[in-house]
Order: C-alpha cells, then structure tokens, then sequence
C-alpha cells in the first residue's frame, strides 16, 4: 500500500505565498508523476501542476508564473511553491501521484486534502 500525507495549507493575504508538501510512503518501487490538484467549493476538481519523473512539469494557465512544482525523488516528496496568492485560488488541494508498487502493480494515489484560503 501507498499512503500520502500533505501539509502545509493555511491562511494567507492576498500576494502571499505558501507551500505545500506531500509525501508518499509504503510499497513504492517507482513513481511516475506526481501532482497537485485543487477543488474550489461548488467546482469541479483540476489540475494545478504536475511534474513527470524525468522532471517535465505542466502548468494550468491560472497558475503559470506565480506557482512552482518541485520533487525529492529520495524523500518521495513533492512540493508546491505558491506565491502571490489570489482569493481565486482559495481551494482544497490535493496531491496525486502515480507509478508502481510491490510486484509492479500500479497505484494511482491522492492526498487527504489541505485548505488553502486567501483573504484579506
């Protein structure tokens, strides 16, 4: 089994910054990708950020240039750098990760979930 544990929500003015960190434990042979994703209330979940093994990363467009995603292959870590925050952002957030397990067996994880709010 892989389990997640993510930290790092809170609350923050407008133009702030956080960082959230997830980290992944239990029968982990590889890690494919890892990401982040967040679900404003009333919305649908999508995605923020992700970040391949071989360190590609994608960026949905409301957060190009203000967030960056970041990994720890050793500590089978990933980290979300979240900087001049907007209300817009206000979300749960949730880590993703995927690859294989014990026997080569796939695993497609998320995270418990950390609420980020931003308000004056």
């Amino acid at each position: 089994q892989v389990q997640l544990v993510e930290s790092g929500g809170g609350l923050v003015q407008p133009g702030g910054s956080l960082r959230l960190s997830c980290a992944a434990s239990g029968s982990i042979l590889s890690i494919t990708v890892m990401g982040w994703y967040r679900q404003a209330f009333g919305n649908q979940r999508e995605l923020v950020a992700a970040i391949t093994s071989g360190g590609s990363t994608n960026y949905a467009d409301s957060v190009k240039g203000r967030f960056a995603i970041s990994r720890d292959n050793a500590k089978n870590t990933v980290y979300l750098q979240m900087n001049n925050l907007k209300p817009e952002d206000t979300a749960v957030y949730y880590c993703n990760i995927r690859g294989h397990g014990s026997g080569w067996s796939p695993y497609d994880r998320w995270g418990q979930g950390t609420q980020v709010t931003v308000s004056s």
